[in-house]
């Protein structure tokens, strides 16, 4: 038995129960009252019975005695006649009890649940409307008793809904639909119904039970799970290639490099060498990009004061996003610190601006503004994602360009989606933002409606840390040239070739190794001294931090340098 003829059967059952004690209390009214009329005849003979003898003189008037003893007698059967009154009233009163304290526990029920429920006959008209229609819908309960049954639904879901109805009248198990309902405010709702057959004492289908829930926000949070898991998964994908395609750009641009170098400046083939490097160039940008939206860009992250990294941009932004729009600045004087890098933060915020230039054709207005900021319990609940509570910096970028419509933003931060004619745009602006951002801890939200303009708002993790001082930065010697003895570890065979020829070419002694354990065992081999590690930080089995750790201990004067592509 599924649940929708379970629930039937109950209902059912309780308006038998209903049924059964109404008509007890009218058995009982229809006895007392009859018995009433027999005790009431029953009296009025009797004392006429007593009456009449009592009043004639002579040798056949009637003992007093006797008189007394019938009246006793009638007496009594009123008093018995009384109590039995009282005791089926006292019945009677209980039971109406019973019926007032169900009728107000349906009351409570109907009229307090968050699911509409509505009573419709055969004819297709509502019966009875739960008060949540008004408190979900914004309709009057007149409003909705005037209303044809289908004026609310969508057109494109009637039909569905009308088929269900048919079926659930022909005694069918109500089944579980989804249609979309009109607010009375303009706006589509969401609702998932259900309907119950109530069937007469003849089997016959006579009404239906309709459970509607209200589920645009479940639709919603399901919406974004899945548009998070979209983004992941086209991260991971965009990464994994981006890694391979980055790991052949080092090798076209290196030896691009070296036959530059190798071809003086007023060779034929010298403008061919530096197209060659200027194309790898620009792609080597593009799998940055694609690196930073899937989070497996090198960061270095530090503490930062976001008012600062806005001052010191401002004037580069006046004049990225032109004369004919106002760039303003609203910075929160006790803003918080944030641990990010500078560089990617400084990325991040250009994007923006450029997004926000290019949805302004016109001109229009360009507001950053920095604030502190707290994520609780309530707040979080709004995704559909685990989210972690705390202090955050909010650095909101918002414009009074075109704005977006909903399938817009759901699909901003994809790699390569873009509104922008062709040639105008690369599709990875908005994505490594959203890379950068994550990769950073923190969380990113976009508020946008068509000719409304557009609002980002950057949630970063805030810190209880002082902004750290400036270094001083290290001379860098011109001479590229040594004799030390390098050990480089690479498990691209291309690149490793290609480093291993430029280091040899610069003086240096290379120890080549295609991974963390032959590097291992060249160490113990070589009983010279080795000067560097060259270690990619990423590779199969022991990786270039751990294999650093194990060598540095073996030879405490190793000094090491990471590189990733």
């Amino acid at each position: 038995m599924n649940r929708a003829e379970s629930q039937a059967r109950s209902g059912r059952a309780d308006d038998g129960w209903v049924n059964a004690r109404i008509r007890s209390i009218q058995r009982r009214e229809w006895w007392l009252w009859t018995t009433a009329i027999l005790i009431t005849l029953l009296l009025t003979v009797g004392i006429l019975s007593f009456a009449v003898p009592s009043l004639s003189f002579g040798p056949n008037r009637v003992d007093s005695t006797a008189l007394n003893n019938a009246i006793r007698a009638l007496v009594g059967l009123v008093l018995l006649f009384d109590l039995y009154t009282v005791w089926q009233q006292v019945q009677i009163y209980r039971i109406r009890r019973q019926l007032e304290e169900r009728e107000e526990l349906f009351r409570l029920i109907s009229e307090n649940a968050a699911d509409m429920i509505a009573l419709v006959d055969s004819s297709g008209h509502r019966v009875y409307n739960s008060p949540s229609y008004g408190k979900t819908l914004g309709y009057t309960k007149e409003e909705l008793q005037k209303a044809p049954p289908l004026e609310q639904i969508h057109p494109e879901d009637r039909l569905q809904i009308e088929e269900a109805e048919r079926e659930a009248f022909r005694g069918e198990s109500g089944r579980r639909i989804e249609y979309r309902m009109r607010h009375k405010d303009g706006s589509w709702r969401i609702f998932e119904s259900t309907a119950s057959p109530v069937s007469d004492s003849t089997g016959k289908v006579e009404k239906l039970v309709i459970v509607n829930r209200d589920i645009t926000d479940r639709k919603r949070l399901e919406e974004q799970f899945r548009q998070a898991q979209k983004m992941e998964a086209v991260g991971q994908l965009s990464g994994g290639i981006a890694h391979d395609f980055n790991n052949l750009l080092g090798v076209i641009i290196g030896y691009g490099e070296i036959l530059q170098e190798g071809l003086a400046a007023d060779h034929p083939l010298r403008s061919s060498a530096d197209e060659i490097l200027n194309a790898g160039r620009r792609a080597a940008a593009l799998t940055r990009q694609l690196l930073a939206f899937s989070r497996q860009q090198v960061l270095e992250p530090k503490v930062l004061n976001v008012n600062a990294v806005v001052q010191d941009m401002e004037s580069m932004l006046r004049r990225l996003i032109g004369e004919n729009m106002e760039l303003t600045s609203g910075l929160d004087p006790n803003l918080g610190t944030v641990k990010a890098d500078q560089g990617q933060l400084e990325q991040v915020i250009m994007n923006l601006a450029v997004n926000a230039r290019d949805a302004m054709p016109e001109g229009g207005k360009l507001l950053i503004e920095t604030s502190n900021t707290e994520m609780d319990a309530t707040f979080v609940r709004r995704y559909p994602y685990p989210v972690k509570p705390g202090p955050y910096v909010l650095l909101t970028v918002s414009d009074t360009g075109m704005g977006m419509d909903a399938a817009t933003r759901a699909r901003i931060f994809e790699p390569f989606f873009t509104t922008k004619e062709k040639g105008q745009g690369t599709g990875l602006g908005l994505s490594m933002v959203y890379g950068v951002v994550k990769q950073s801890d923190g969380y990113i939200d976009v508020y946008s409606e068509p000719g409304m303009g557009t609002t980002f708002k950057i949630y970063l993790p805030r810190v209880d840390e002082a902004v750290a001082p400036q270094e001083a930065q290290t001379a860098i010697s011109t001479a590229l040239r040594g004799h030390e003895t390098v050990l480089m570890v690479e498990d691209e065979g291309a690149l490793r070739t290609l480093t291993g020829n430029l280091l040899q070419m610069c003086g240096y002694v290379v120890l080549a190794a295609n991974n963390g354990a032959e590097a291992l065992d060249i160490s113990q081999r070589h009983a010279g001294p080795i000067d560097l590690l060259l270690t990619d930080m990423v590779m199969p089995g022991i990786s270039g931090r751990l294999l650093a750790d194990q060598l540095v201990q073996l030879r405490p004067h190793l000094k090491v340098v990471y590189m990733s592509g």
